[in-house]
């Protein structure tokens, strides 16, 4: 599965210790395509039926998301999942949650101050002519999308300042993907989500799967969770639209099919050392 040394060991660890293990991993660029139209990124169904497997051999297995909880859900195809009977889902970087255990949902209610937000990007996108770009509702967040745009890349930086300064003005925060701008509140990340879950479960060992810079404080949170005593494995999820990630990583596949062939990979040889007990 990998080569590298260091990333064997970390490995290794959770080879060994499988049921210590917390396995979170982030959806869209990850489990699911990045596609031009974001209601169309359904996960891709190896690696759900290899998180299926996983379920059965390891702690913990989260979904940690910006993406709204239910949204998540759905495009997942969790729900009723033989073997994913423990999954969490933890959406919008946690504020939102969603156990396979009891298919209840934890959805609080949305910042006031979105809907005052959003009614300004339209006629903001109008004068930056940049009138096409996709806006997408998520509740607690609002994200323009530059994807569809005729030079997605020019629209992202056109928009950038502009997006971030509407943000501050609301008391919000923006978060860079690729290709897409979310505006969301301020003092929630993934690395807050993972942390959180982490203390839940108790978990020795976290493994993160990530592909973009909204995963970056989940990467950061398993360095220090290494550093305070706890093992971590690191897995990039790659593109050719950003590699932030790349570098922190112990293993880099090539996008979702990457991550699902890794997955698998991971399951065979958990199922292999518990069949030869």
């Amino acid at each position: 599965m990998t080569s590298d040394a260091l990333a064997q060991t970390r490995l290794q660890a959770v080879l060994e210790h499988p049921g210590e293990t917390l396995v979170g991993i982030d959806f869209d660029g990850t489990l699911a395509p990045i596609v031009a139209d974001p209601e169309q990124a359904h996960a891709d169904p190896r690696a759900v039926a290899a998180l299926a497997r996983l379920g059965n051999l390891l702690g913990t297995v989260a979904i940690v998301t910006g993406r709204p909880a239910r949204t998540a859900v759905r495009l997942g195809g969790f729900r009723g999942v033989p073997g994913l009977g423990h999954l969490v889902v933890l959406g919008q970087y946690g504020v939102e949650r969603w156990d396979a255990a009891t298919d209840e949902f934890v959805i609080p209610p949305d910042p006031g101050q979105v809907a005052a937000l959003e009614q300004e990007i339209p006629p903001l996108l109008d004068r930056l002519g940049q009138g096409a770009a996709h806006v997408e509702h998520k509740g607690r967040a609002v994200v323009v999308h530059t994807r569809q745009l005729p030079d997605p890349d020019a629209s992202y930086a056109a928009l950038s300042g502009p997006l971030n300064d509407l943000a501050e003005r609301h008391e919000m925060v923006v978060e860079p993907g690729k290709n897409v701008l979310e505006i969301r509140s301020p003092g929630i990340d993934k690395g807050v989500a993972l942390r959180a879950i982490v203390e839940e479960t108790g978990a020795r060992q976290v493994v993160f799967v990530g592909d973009d810079l909204g995963d970056l404080p989940a990467f950061r949170l398993v360095e220090q969770l290494r550093r305070e005593g706890r093992g971590g494995l690191l897995v990039c999820s790659a593109s050719h639209e950003e590699d932030a990630l790349s570098v922190l990583a112990d293993v880099v596949v090539e996008g979702p099919s990457g991550v699902a062939t890794w997955l698998e990979q991971l399951a065979d040889a958990l199922e292999t050392r518990r069949d030869a007990r």
